[in-house]
């Protein structure tokens, strides 16, 4: 197996690995799920508010990944392109860290619109922000033996690349938290999240921060 196709399997494990993390986090809405099954007491009611809280997250890292996918099809910018997705992730994780306080437009949406709750949530966290260096180390990696390919073949291919990106890292999240909902709501109870949960901003703000500062680590050692 060559060090291409290796780098390719590590980066798409990072993909389900950051999934299943927003999945875990309360803060990405599955406890709505359990809250929408105990308030109509059926279980279809959880997997029904699943399904928009999924596609809201879907919209949300396709929106940080196409701009990107555009992008990067200018060849001689992809290092710099990389390097300041880097930064922008960094400092994004410093902001959440010092301001813990979230949007106030988010508490104006209404629990009835989860889709739009969703994606707004993803979009004030910087979910999608996590997946550029992933997403931009496969665009590398898939590009590695197409030479000087026609402009329009590379936007494709990274457009398509950023679907499929997106959509892993959403099956990844309702896999977890489609799970943790399930089984509050099925067994542990309510009160099971009140008691034994933590708070995961700092987690969050953190774990942005280090992503940030690896892709830029690794930017500037390839780059000498």
């Amino acid at each position: 197996m060559s060090d291409v196709d290796t780098t390719a399997i590590w980066l798409w494990l990072a993909i389900i690995a950051s999934g299943l993390y927003h999945g875990i986090n309360p803060g990405m809405g599955w406890p709505l799920a359990v809250s929408a099954g105990l308030m109509d007491k059926s279980p279809r009611a959880v997997v029904g508010a699943l399904l928009p809280l999924s596609t809201g997250h879907l919209a949300a890292m396709l929106l940080v990944l196409l701009p990107f996918a555009l992008l990067i099809a200018l060849a001689e910018w992809q290092r710099p392109i990389q390097i300041a997705a880097a930064i922008i992730i960094i400092g994004f994780g410093l902001t959440r860290l010092v301001i813990r306080r979230h949007p106030r437009a988010l508490a104006r949406i209404p629990p009835t619109r989860l889709a739009l709750w969703s994606f707004a949530v993803a979009i004030a966290h910087g979910a999608g922000l996590m997946l550029l260096p992933i997403y931009l180390g496969l665009c590398a990696t898939s590009s590695a033996h197409d030479g000087h390919a026609a402009a329009q073949r590379v936007v494709d291919q990274n457009l398509g690349m950023a679907l499929l990106v997106a959509l892993v890292h959403t099956a990844a999240m309702l896999a977890a938290g489609g799970l943790l909902a399930w089984l509050v709501y099925r067994y542990l109870g309510v009160k099971f999240v009140a008691r034994s949960w933590f708070n995961l901003e700092t987690v969050w703000a953190v774990s942005l921060v280090l992503v940030g500062a690896a892709a830029l680590a690794v930017n500037f050692v390839e780059w000498r």
